[in-house]
């Protein structure tokens, strides 16, 4: 009787604990529904490299160039988290993939992009429910990098321009003195520049596609002898683009960046880095070195913001810090001139007033 007691004391107390347990499973269930944490335990088995191809899926109606963008930045976050669930990436995960990019030699701004993929790719996982929340963050973000664009002399620009061959010297000089970058390069028409006016109207890219932004295809004023350049190059390689291959058709941009690589070691003093891009920034110097303001170089290098043009090219702007030095000293000179010229006419004052109450 004693050991049968025993028994039924040991299955209540197991029965006891599985009720507590089951109640406590219940509870976490209940806060997790309430909170908005919980997750189905069948979409928790999902893995990265099954949510990205659902999210690649579901991103496929951008741009063309832009979901290409993302299938590469997705291969590199398949290849280091693909077969993981979801939900087992944590933040620290994140911050040695970041560390293991830098090591590998991948520049800062470009291991920023992948992380704002995986960033992105993560938060639209959190909004379909598959994990409660983002594992990336700006804790974890490795920041992107600040690198001072590398501005060629006028030398080197025209150095440059003939250097490459002659069907791809227009290419120089709309990037140079138009500030287009190869995309809008090799896409400009030649319906698409107003040689009489002067006026060149970006509005697609090499492939035919629009341009993404309004303000990317705002009109760029050129002077006449530009527009009389262009006009001759036109004549010349006889195309409805203004940028060709030297036998009538479009160039591209792949065939533009070759050039440059080119003919960058003809050019003396241009880094090895040096890319067509960065005839953007002889411009922008060009602009700023000629007394132009920042919304003015904001316009002509059609910038979002003026704070973008400021943060790129802000070291080029005149020595702020010695224009306000100079102009609190102007101030204070003033003042004192003021001071040395008053003090005379006073002392004079106060001898005379002396001399009366004497007289007195």
């Amino acid at each position: 009787m004693a050991r049968y007691r025993d028994l039924a004391g040991k299955e209540h107390a197991r029965h006891f604990d599985r009720k507590i347990d089951g109640q406590r499973w219940l509870d976490e269930v209940t806060t997790a529904v309430v909170t908005g944490a919980y997750i189905d335990p069948r979409t928790a088995r999902t893995t990265v490299g099954e949510w990205a191809e659902t999210w690649l899926a579901g991103y496929g109606t951008r741009r063309a160039s832009t979901v290409r963008q993302a299938e590469v930045h997705l291969a590199h976050i398949t290849a280091a988290f693909g077969p993981r669930r979801l939900s087992s990436v944590k933040p620290s995960d994140v911050r040695s993939w970041t560390t293991g990019l830098r090591a590998q030699g991948l520049a800062d701004s470009y291991v920023y992009a992948l992380h704002s993929r995986l960033s992105q790719v993560m938060s639209d996982a959190v909004h379909d429910g598959l994990i409660p929340r983002n594992p990336c963050s700006r804790r974890t973000s490795p920041g992107a990098g600040k690198q001072r664009p590398y501005v060629a002399t006028t030398e080197q620009v025209w150095a440059l321009h003939d250097a490459v061959p002659e069907h791809l010297q227009p290419a120089v000089l709309l990037g140079a003195f138009v500030g287009l970058c190869t995309a809008e390069v090799v896409g400009l028409r030649v319906d698409d520049v107003d040689f009489m006016r002067g006026i060149v109207r970006p509005v697609q890219q090499g492939d035919g596609q629009p341009l993404k932004t309004e303000t990317s295809r705002t009109p760029l004023p050129i002077p006449d002898e530009l527009a009389l350049t262009l006009a001759a190059a036109v004549k010349r390689w006889g195309s409805d683009r203004l940028v060709t291959d030297g036998i009538g058709g479009p160039s591209s941009t792949w065939a533009i960046e070759r050039a440059v690589r080119a003919a960058r070691p003809k050019v003396a003093g241009l880094p090895v880095g040096f890319r067509f891009h960065d005839l953007r920034h002889y411009l922008a110097s060009l602009l700023i070195a000629s007394g132009l303001d920042v919304k003015v170089v904001q316009h002509r290098l059609r910038h979002g913001s003026a704070s973008t043009t400021l943060d790129t090219y802000g070291h080029l702007m005149p020595d702020r810090d010695e224009s306000a030095r100079a102009a609190v000293g102007a101030v204070l000179a003033t003042r004192a001139d003021s001071v040395r010229t008053s003090a005379p006419d006073l002392r004079r004052t106060r001898r005379s007033g002396a001399s009366v109450t004497q007289m007195s």
